[in-house]
This record gives C-alpha cells, sequence and structure tokens, in this order.
C-alpha cells in the first residue's frame, strides 16, 4: 500500500467542496486516518489532470529525438499539469513511456502519413493517393485508437494551400480508419481539403481556420470535433514571411487565415462544436504550454468554464477516460491555491501535480 494522500478543497467540475483522499493510486471520499495533506496552505482547488490533445512527444524541428529528449519533452508536460496527452504524430518510438509511472499517459496517432513532398521533411510517411488506406491501416495498429492524416500542405505548382488527396482516397482512408477501429484526424490549414474530410465522417479536425458557416454546421451535425492548436495559429504570421519570396499566394493566404481565426474558431465554438485544447508542442513550439494554450482560448470567446473543461475533464472523457474525480477513478489532479474558474493564468501555477497517486511536481 502506498502512503495516504489528502486534499480538502473545491473539486471541480461539480463544484463542490469536499475532502479527497488518495489510496493505492485512486481517489476516495471516505476519511482516511494518518493521510499526508498535500492542499494549498489557505484553500484548494482540484481539477482532473490536464489534457494536452495535440502534441508530438518525440519530435523536434528536424524529426525524431532520442529517449533522454522525449523524456524532457513529457516531463514538461507533466510538470505543466498535463497527465493525458494526445500525440498527434510522430516518427519515433515512444512506447518505453507507457512503463514509465512518473510520465503522462500517451495516447498515439501513430505516424503522420502526407503526400510525396508536401510536408515537412523526416516527419511523415510520404506516400501517392493509392496508398493511403494501406498505410492508415498500418499506422492504425501502431497507435492507441488514432491516426493521423495531412490534409493540405503547399503545392508548389499552384504556390498555395491545395488539398493533400482527392476524396475517393479520403473516403476510403476514413473508411480504412472505422474499419480497424480507431479514429482519424487530419491537420488542415486552409478551405479546400475541408468539405471532403468532414463529408468522409473524420473524426476530428486539426487547426481548422479555413471553416466556414456550412462546414461548421456540418461538424456540429456529425459530432465532429475540432482542435485549433490557438497557441500555434500565432506563428502564421512567422510562416508567411518565410514563404513570401518563393510562394507569395500562400504567404497572402496565411495572413488571411490569421486576421480571421478569431471569428473562425469562435463561430465554431458557438455553434457547439466540440473543442479540446491541444498546444502543437513538438517540432516548433516547447512542451509545457498547456496553461497558454487554455487561456487563449478563452480570449477566442470561451467561457472560462469551457476553456479549462477542453483542457481537462471534456478533453479526458473525449479521449474515453475518467472525466472526473469520482470514487474509485485514477488519481490524476492537479492542485491549485485559487480558483482557476475565477482566474485562469491560476492553470499555470499548480500547487502540486498528483499522477497515478503520487506526487510528482
Amino acid at each position: 500500500m502506498t502512503e495516504a494522500l489528502r486534499v480538502s478543497g473545491v473539486v471541480l467540475p461539480e463544484g463542490r467542496h469536499r475532502d479527497l483522499h488518495v489510496v493505492d493510486g485512486r481517489v476516495t471520499y471516505e476519511s482516511v486516518a494518518e493521510a499526508t495533506d498535500i492542499g494549498a496552505a489557505d484553500r484548494s482547488w482540484i481539477v482532473p489532470g490536464l489534457v494536452d490533445a495535440h502534441c508530438h512527444v518525440g519530435l523536434d524541428a528536424d524529426g525524431a529525438v532520442d529517449e533522454a529528449t522525449q523524456r524532457e519533452q513529457a516531463e514538461a508536460d507533466r510538470d505543466a499539469g498535463a497527465l493525458l496527452l494526445r500525440d498527434c504524430g510522430s516518427p519515433a518510438a515512444t512506447r518505453w513511456i507507457d512503463d514509465s509511472a512518473d510520465l503522462p499517459e500517451l495516447i498515439r496517432a501513430g505516424r503522420h502519413i502526407a503526400r510525396t513532398r508536401r510536408y515537412v521533411r523526416n516527419y511523415a510517411h510520404e506516400i501517392e493517393p493509392d496508398d493511403l488506406p494501406a498505410y492508415v491501416a498500418k499506422e492504425s495498429s501502431r497507435g492507441d485508437g488514432w491516426v493521423k492524416i495531412v490534409g493540405d500542405w503547399i503545392d508548389r505548382e499552384s504556390g498555395d494551400l491545395t488539398p493533400s488527396w482527392p476524396g475517393s482516397a479520403v473516403r476510403a482512408a476514413v473508411l480504412a480508419a472505422h474499419d480497424h477501429g480507431v479514429r482519424m484526424t487530419a491537420h488542415v490549414f486552409g478551405e479546400a481539403a475541408l468539405p471532403d474530410l468532414i463529408e468522409a465522417g473524420i473524426d476530428c479536425i486539426e487547426h481548422g481556420t479555413g471553416l466556414s458557416t456550412a462546414l461548421v454546421d456540418a461538424m456540429v451535425e456529425r459530432g465532429t470535433a475540432l482542435v485549433p492548436t490557438v497557441r500555434q495559429l500565432q506563428n502564421f504570421p512567422s510562416y508567411a514571411d518565410r514563404g513570401e519570396r518563393r510562394f507569395p499566394r500562400y504567404a497572402a493566404h496565411m495572413r488571411d487565415l490569421f486576421s480571421r481565426r478569431r471569428e473562425t474558431i469562435g463561430a465554431a465554438y458557438e455553434a457547439g462544436v466540440p473543442i479540446y485544447a491541444g498546444t502543437d508542442a513538438g517540432g516548433v513550439l516547447p512542451h509545457g504550454l498547456i496553461a497558454e494554450e487554455i487561456i487563449e482560448l478563452a480570449s477566442y470567446g470561451m467561457t472560462t468554464f469551457d476553456a479549462l473543461g477542453a483542457g481537462s475533464w471534456r478533453a479526458r472523457e473525449w479521449l474515453g477516460r475518467p472525466a472526473a474525480l469520482d470514487e474509485g477513478d485514477p488519481a490524476s489532479f492537479c492542485v491549485y491555491a485559487a480558483d482557476p474558474l475565477a482566474d485562469l493564468r491560476v492553470v499555470g501555477a499548480p500547487v502540486r501535480v498528483v499522477l497515478r497517486g503520487r506526487v510528482v511536481s
């Protein structure tokens, strides 16, 4: 039996003040004698472990990284309170993390699947449309219930974002994913790739800056989720600047998508599209940014309750994990010294991070 823990405070999302105990890695509300108090000095707020629903453990700007760097990435997320990570594509072997009790739970989407010469070098399987269903099936077996395709990227001939795949390949790929019992998501910056993906029944869109009112309505009808990676969207102007000389149409397009990003994502939220917090850490962004992502989501018009839920209890439920800290649930949560719903900046300063019943930060 491991050391029993106790924290007294307001348990979110229910908002009720309770004495929460941890015994053998699980939550209990039954009184436990001789438990170690891990709460804040005055009053605590307790939030189910945060979720980064779009990150890349094992990846940096040049491709796969070694295990020591993977550990640094995972620890940065953990120390920020992100205890459940959906890895949205990585070429690295990260299964060893599953055996590390001190690191967050990792839900993988396999390796990115992209069109030949239509994505970042060293990141993806680069293939042609006829091979897409077979690669989806392959990555389905490598992931943990998800597979990831790159829906659009720069087409050198047109000099702008264009769909990576014809509609027939998209439909076959989504069908292959569902036949293998996994969900599919897609990177999409622009507009043109979205109709085929949503119509085919894709489960999630990453970024989604090209959404229209009609497409938002279709997502609501189908229950398609959106992970907008709003922290990453701040990089669109720099992407445009770097592409200006060779791809001026692309540069102008990226600036336009950036200029209306708040209106686009805000409209999806208002319409009822399920939105979840994901930082896109790995590649160009460091890990450990989940608090910034949640705060930025609120600036797009989400309530503080919905923004925090998008990075905690709602995202946990979406990914098939316990959404609240109910009796008997795994004890993975963050403790704060002030109410994060009153000021989301509190999310960036956890007093304690408890993972699988142990204080890890």
